[in-house]
C-alpha cells in the first residue's frame, strides 16, 4: 500500500499553525494576492536573510553556570540596517524570531521609514534573574552577537523582559569593544546616555493616535466611546492613559493575574502600571474584577489586545463582542481568529501600523544619536504624530480603495514599498 507523505511546509502549518512565523507567511501571502509584485520578490521575502544562534554563558551569583540560546534574525534590510527588539523570555525561538522580524519589515515601510526586519532575544526567564545577572547576560550576549549588528547594520531595541537599562548595558558593552561611544547601535536607552524622550512610550501613544483616527473614521463620538485593553504594561498603559485624557471611556485593564472593569470608565491614571508596581491592577479598587479571558469578552466599543501574541484565537473569537479590534501587541490576532472577525464584519486594525510609534521614535532616536542633538519631548510627540497621520492617511486610502481589510491594506503599503525597492536596486550579482 502506498504511502503519503507531508511536505515540512505542511507539517508546519499543521503543528503549529499559529506561529508568529507561519501567520507572518500566510498574510504576506495574501497580501501578495492585492498587488502586483513579482513572485520571485514574494518568495524570497518568505525567507530571513540571516539567522544568528548563539550561545550565552552567564556566571551566576552563586558561582555557578548556566548556559542559554540567544537569536538575531535578520528578515530584509532593501530599506536600510535592520531594525527590532530584543526579548528576554523562556519561550524565545528561533521560528518566532523570523516571524517577528517579517513583521518589522512591514511595520517600518507602512511607516515609510529607512529601516528594514530584525528581531532577537535570548531564551530566559528573566524574573529568576538579578540585576547583576541581567547585566552580565546582556553584555555576554552583546559580546556574540557584535560581528552582525551595528549603527549601519542592524539597531536592536527593548521588547519583552528588556528595558531602557538592558539597552544601555549593551551599547556599553558594544562600545567598549569599538573603542568608542557608539549610541546608535540600539535604541531605547535613557535619554541620559543618547536615548530619546517619549520613546518608552511611543508605542501605546501610537496605539492611542491610531484607535483615535479610527473611532473618527467610522464616524463615532470618542467621547461616547468605551474601550478595554488587555495587558496594562508599556503599550497598554500608555495607549489607556492617552485615550483617557483624550475623552474616551476606558472601561476595563488587566495584567497577568486579571482585569479590572467600571463602565462608568476608569481613572487610568490610578491603576498602577507594570512598571510602577507589578501585577498590581488587581488591588485597584474596581465595582468588578474579571479574568484576562473574560476583558476579551466585554460589550465594548474598542478592544485593544496590548499584553501578549495569540490573545484571539479559534477557541474565543466567538466570544469577542467589541465594534471595533486595535492591535496593541504583538501578533495578537491569529490567522484563523482574523477570517473569523471579518466574516463576522469587525475590523481590525493592525499592530504593523497601530503600534509601530515604538520603531517610529526609535528611528528618531537613532537620527538624533547621528546627529548628536536631542529632541525636546514636545518635538517627538508632534513628528510621531505628524508620522502616524501620514501613515494612517496611506493605509486608508488602499483600504477604501481596494475594498479589503485593514490588514490588507497595511501590508499592501508595505509590500508595495518593499518590492520597489529591491526592483530599484537588482539582485547581485
Amino acid at each position: 500500500m502506498a504511502t503519503t507523505t507531508t511536505t515540512d511546509a505542511t507539517a508546519e502549518e499543521e503543528s503549529d499553525a499559529d506561529s508568529a512565523l507561519v501567520t507572518a507567511r500566510r498574510q504576506l501571502e495574501r497580501a501578495a494576492a492585492h498587488v502586483e509584485v513579482d513572485e520571485n520578490v514574494i518568495e524570497r521575502l518568505r525567507h530571513p536573510t540571516r539567522v544568528e544562534r548563539v550561545s550565552v554563558p552567564l556566571k551566576r551569583d552563586d558561582g555557578s553556570l548556566d548556559v542559554f540560546t540567544g537569536y538575531r534574525a535578520q528578515h530584509d534590510d532593501v530599506r536600510g540596517p535592520y531594525k527590532g527588539g530584543l526579548r528576554y523570555h523562556p519561550e524565545v525561538t528561533e521560528d518566532e524570531c523570523i516571524g517577528l522580524s517579517m513583521w518589522m519589515t512591514w511595520k517600518c515601510a507602512v511607516m515609510d521609514i529607512p529601516f528594514g526586519g530584525g528581531k532577537g532575544g535570548v531564551a530566559v526567564d528573566p524574573k529568576g534573574l538579578s540585576e547583576t545577572e541581567k547585566e552580565r547576560l546582556t553584555r555576554r550576549f552583546a559580546e556574540e552577537i557584535r560581528d552582525v549588528v551595528g549603527p549601519k547594520q542592524d539597531v536592536p531595541a527593548p521588547d519583552m523582559g528588556t528595558d531602557a537599562q538592558t539597552m544601555a548595558w549593551f551599547m556599553d558593552a558594544y562600545s567598549m569593544q569599538e573603542g568608542e561611544t557608539v549610541p546608535g547601535v540600539v535604541t531605547g536607552k535613557p535619554p541620559v546616555v543618547g536615548g530619546s524622550y517619549g520613546r518608552e512610550e511611543s508605542p501605546g501613544r501610537s496605539v492611542a493616535i491610531v484607535t483615535r483616527e479610527a473611532v473618527d473614521y467610522y464616524d463615532w463620538d470618542l467621547s461616547e466611546t468605551t474601550v478595554a485593553v488587555q495587558g496594562f504594561g508599556s503599550v497598554g498603559a500608555n495607549a489607556a492613559c492617552a485615550l483617557d485624557d483624550w475623552g474616551a471611556n476606558v472601561v476595563a485593564v488587566s495584567d497577568v493575574n486579571g482585569a479590572i472593569y467600571d463602565p462608568d470608565g476608569l481613572d487610568t491614571r490610578a491603576v498602577p502600571t507594570h512598571e510602577e508596581e507589578p501585577e498590581a491592577v488587581m488591588s485597584h479598587d474596581a465595582p468588578q474584577k474579571l479574568s484576562n479571558e473574560e476583558i476579551l469578552e466585554l460589550d465594548v466599543d474598542v478592544l485593544i489586545p496590548a499584553a501578549v501574541g495569540n490573545a484571539l484565537t479559534a477557541d474565543n473569537v466567538d466570544d469577542v463582542r467589541a465594534d471595533l479590534v486595535v492591535e496593541g501587541a504583538n501578533g495578537p490576532t491569529t490567522f484563523a481568529a482574523d477570517a473569523i472577525l471579518e466574516e463576522r464584519g469587525i475590523p481590525v486594525v493592525p499592530d504593523i501600523l497601530a503600534n509601530a510609534g515604538g520603531v517610529t521614535v526609535s528611528y528618531f532616536e537613532w537620527l538624533q544619536d547621528i546627529n548628536r542633538r536631542q529632541w525636546s519631548l514636545e518635538r517627538v510627540h508632534d513628528e510621531l504624530e505628524s508620522q502616524m497621520l501620514s501613515a494612517w492617511a496611506d493605509v486608508r486610502e488602499e483600504f477604501e480603495a481596494r475594498d479589503v481589510t485593514w490588514r490588507d491594506a497595511a501590508y499592501v503599503v508595505a509590500l508595495r514599498r518593499v518590492a520597489e525597492a529591491k526592483s530599484t536596486r537588482g539582485l547581485w550579482p
